[in-house]
């Protein structure tokens, strides 16, 4: 199985994202043994934030981690735009943590670009690391310029990820955000892998070519979709679901080796894009 690099951590290239997660209380258990059953089969990563349920995600995970060690575990969580600055950033930091019942978050993203202006953003990011409460952070939905005026921004090349929108029907970021990262060595954490169940209008389940290559690995075609997004060995994963089966299945596409003929054939029909995008966001 491949591995993905972040800071200085291996992490496997499949983790569970939470989005959604913890709002439905008859569903709570049903989802805190998803959680287990993807951790139990050898997934490290959790991804939450603050933003998610308004905390309930957070406390979610929290719940779902307590058998487990921490030091084998790796959580990102987010803090709100308009949290970022020095002093509400540890304030929510905090939150996070007892939410979470931890000391520590292995990695702290700011969820989107605000009105804080990033100095001050990476200097109480860069705070709460040296206090320990954070090993790395990063940040989400990112553009490229926004990179780059991170990267102008004294300590914000300390930055070890964006997380962003990336499934075979958004591949925007390959124009120019994606080869920049690549640049840095700075790996891409992908929501949304598999389109939130093929729900944002790709269609992919009616697709013939998706069909065929699928039953030809005997996958379905959202573990397609998964293998496809974790192709490079650059890119953490991070699906979305509240069933422990489709945790496992998620999980296994991390194995699934496709011909040369194979993904030629799918970029051949989801093309990388030959102009810049806007960053697409959910």
């Amino acid at each position: 199985m491949k591995s993905v690099t972040i800071g200085d951590r291996q992490v496997g290239p499949i983790g569970l994202g939470t989005w959604h997660m913890g709002d439905q209380p008859q569903i709570r258990s049903q989802e805190i043994k998803a959680l287990q059953t993807g951790l139990d089969a050898g997934i490290t990563v959790i991804d939450t934030a603050e933003m998610y349920g308004e905390g309930r995600s957070e406390s979610l995970v929290g719940e779902a981690i307590q058998p487990f060690k921490r030091e084998d575990l790796y959580l990102i969580s987010k803090v709100y735009p308009w949290n970022a600055s020095k002093t509400q950033l540890p304030i929510s930091l905090d939150y996070s943590l007892k939410r979470l019942g931890t000391d520590y978050l292995d990695l702290y993203l700011l969820h989107w670009s605000g009105d804080v202006p990033l100095e001050e953003t990476v200097l109480a990011l860069e705070t709460a690391k040296a206090a320990g409460k954070i090993r790395d952070w990063g940040v989400s939905n990112f553009d490229t310029a926004d990179m780059e005026a991170l990267w102008r921004i004294p300590g914000g090349d300390r930055c070890v990820t964006n997380e962003v929108l990336y499934n075979l029907g958004s591949r925007g970021i390959e124009y120019d955000l994606k080869p920049w990262m690549q640049r840095q060595q700075l790996p891409v954490i992908a929501y949304s892998p598999i389109a939130q169940g093929d729900s944002l209008g790709d269609d992919f389940l009616a697709n013939k070519l998706l069909q065929d290559i699928a039953a030809a690995h005997h996958v379905s075609i959202f573990q397609l979709l998964l293998a496809w997004c974790i192709r490079e060995g650059q890119t953490l994963a991070i699906p979305q679901s509240g069933s422990a089966d489709h945790v496992l299945d998620n999980l296994k596409a991390a194995d699934l080796v496709l011909t040369e003929a194979e993904w030629q054939a799918l970029a051949k029909v989801y093309p990388k894009p030959t102009q810049k995008q806007p960053l697409a966001m959910l």
